[in-house]
């Protein structure tokens, strides 16, 4: 899309919002990226990158004292966007908008892998953040 990608404001911004503001704590939402993925739309590496850069950031700023509770990627399925309507897709999930079957990307399973092994969890969660069972 042309967009820049710069983890490290991640990490930018999560610092300044809590030295402006002191908040409880903070949630990343919606962040992703839209990559040309080949068509058949399973490897993803760029996406992988910015997710596994963008987590990295989040763990520093925790380190740094932010009290970040969580990190939530955009978006779990390709959809419509409203500003590129179904030209780019942001999803862990290739959507076949044809016959709608969702096949998992090599980021959706890097995110489940991350997670399941707890490194995301470490990574990403404040101490003081309650976890669901």
């Amino acid at each position: 899309m042309g967009w820049e990608v710069y983890p490290h404001g991640l990490f930018e911004i999560l610092v300044r919002l809590r030295k402006d503001y002191a908040p409880p704590r903070l949630l990343v939402t919606e962040n992703g990226a839209a990559f040309s993925d080949p068509p058949s739309g399973f490897a993803d590496p760029r996406r992988v990158e910015y997710l596994r850069s963008h987590v990295e950031a989040a763990r520093q700023a925790i380190d740094a004292g932010v009290p970040l509770g969580g990190y939530f990627v955009w978006s779990l399925m390709d959809n419509f966007e409203w500003g590129q309507g179904l030209s780019r897709r942001f999803g862990l999930f290739h959507v076949d908008f044809q016959t709608q079957r969702r096949t998992p990307r090599d980021s959706a399973r890097w995110y489940r892998d991350t997670i399941t092994s707890g490194s995301a969890e470490a990574a990403v969660t404040h101490p003081n953040t309650r976890r669901l069972p």
